[in-house]
Order: C-alpha cells, then sequence, then structure tokens
C-alpha cells in the first residue's frame, strides 16, 4: 500500500480514462487510510496476492 504522488496519480488516472468521482472511495479513518496518514484527495495504491495472482487496486480519500 502506498499513497502515490501528484504525477503519479495524475498518469493512473490518465491511464485508465477516469476522474477522482469514479474512482473507488475510502474514508480516512479507514485502517489503510490511517495507517498510511493519508489525507482527502489522497490516491491509495492497494496490492494484493491471493496466492494465484498479484492484484492492483485503487482508492480516492473522502471526507466522510
Amino acid at each position: 500500500m502506498k499513497i502515490l504522488s501528484a504525477a503519479e496519480k495524475t498518469k493512473v488516472l490518465k491511464k485508465f480514462g477516469v476522474d477522482d468521482n469514479s474512482v473507488p472511495k475510502i474514508l480516512p479513518t479507514d485502517q489503510v487510510s490511517t495507517a498510511l496518514k493519508a489525507k482527502p484527495g489522497d490516491l491509495i495504491r492497494i496490492e494484493r496476492n491471493d496466492g494465484t495472482g498479484k492484484y492492483v487496486s485503487y482508492r480516492i480519500v473522502v471526507e466522510g
């Protein structure tokens, strides 16, 4: 898990052809957000490995 820089955020949003409103949301009080000290507007990259492969997802931090 990591918070993307502004440049990385722009690149990811452009790659998928979406904007902040189209990305799945996460609250700043969520455990992931709290652990990373994420603030509203931050884009978090989450990597998971379930044994069959590595999966990447993104969440944008929004006010509750």
